[in-house]
């Protein structure tokens, strides 16, 4: 299950699709977080909902947001990945631990080795302001993650 709204966001340390070491823990009184898993890279529906937030980047990354996508692929899978696509925000692996970040929001299918498309707004105090989950193949619908980034 999810972590639910006005929870605690746990932290953590993943290498981005660069090799940089990314934390939660550094966004903290800084800016708010859309921290956005998905499946894997090279998809047909998380190529299109990663390249949808590449278009609408500055909504997304910006002076008061950052955008954090993470998956359970490596990083060398990421970099490829992020330069095909030209995807300007962190691409962060869960690949080892294999989907410890993932299972600590509470977004990772067991039978199928991967995170679902789980997405949790968090404000820049660390709290989870809002959150959707969808199932493997169900793309998220952008305009509400508009929404909840503009009521904070």
């Amino acid at each position: 299950m999810a972590i639910e709204v006005g929870s605690k966001a746990p932290d953590f340390e993943l290498k981005d699709n660069h090799g940089a070491t990314v934390r939660l823990s550094d966004f903290r009184g800084e800016k708010a977080v859309v921290l956005l898993f998905y499946p894997f890279a090279f998809t047909g529906v998380c190529t299109g909902e990663l390249c949808e937030l590449r278009d609408q980047l500055p909504r997304f990354q910006n002076d008061d947001v950052q955008l954090l996508a993470v998956s359970n692929d490596s990083v060398p899978t990421l970099r490829v990945f992020g330069e095909q696509e030209s995807l300007d925000y962190p691409l962060l692996s869960d690949f080892w631990p294999h989907g410890e970040t993932s299972r600590a929001y509470g977004v990772f299918d067991e039978e199928k080795g991967c995170a679902v498309r789980g997405t949790f707004i968090i404000d820049k105090d660390g709290v989870v302001r809002w959150t959707v989950v969808n199932g493997l193949p169900d793309a998220r619908d952008l305009n509400e993650y508009i929404k909840a980034l503009d009521s904070l």
